[in-house]
């Protein structure tokens, strides 16, 4: 982690990395989260009994759309042309839904942050349908799981030691 950051100008002053001479590679992100939730709350959402409409889909949509809007809500990023988004959903069987995110592109630059925007909005997504039944549900354990492709190579995320 001695890498000197690269968003900022010789003035210590934010910038946008110029990625002009990066060369194009494949790139994919994954990322996870957890929302944990009253169990009741759970069974509302398994069984389709929100009033809001279907949770699961509406949150993977919100994601999906999330993961494409990336570069207007996080000031330094690359506005990228994915080539794929993929969410999927497991849950406990008792509190608690993980959402997964897979995000894609051939380009200059990672998507890291689409994959993590991605699982930030579907997991707000949830909160937000189910609030009205459950207000003390809990977002967590949100991280990028892998990524590859670019000059930094392959990541897979590591459990820090306790």
């Amino acid at each position: 982690m001695a890498d000197k950051l690269t968003h900022f100008n010789d003035q210590d002053r934010a910038r946008m990395v110029d990625v002009t001479a990066k060369k194009v590679t494949a790139r994919f992100a994954r990322a996870t989260g957890q929302i944990h939730m009253h169990p009741t709350t759970l069974q509302q959402i398994t069984a389709g009994h929100i009033k809001k409409g279907d949770v699961l889909a509406v949150a993977q949509v919100s994601g999906i759309m999330a993961a494409k809007r990336t570069a207007e809500l996080i000031p330094m990023c690359h506005l990228i042309p994915l080539t794929g988004v993929d969410i999927h959903f497991h849950d406990n069987g008792h509190d608690t839904i993980t959402a997964d995110a897979v995000v894609k592109t051939k380009h200059v630059t990672g998507v890291e942050i689409e994959a993590l925007l991605a699982i930030q909005t579907t997991l707000l997504t949830i909160y937000d349908m189910c609030k009205a039944i459950d207000r003390g549900m809990v977002i967590d354990d949100v991280h990028l799981v892998e990524k590859d492709g670019g000059k930094s190579g392959h990541f897979i995320f590591a459990q820090p030691d306790n």
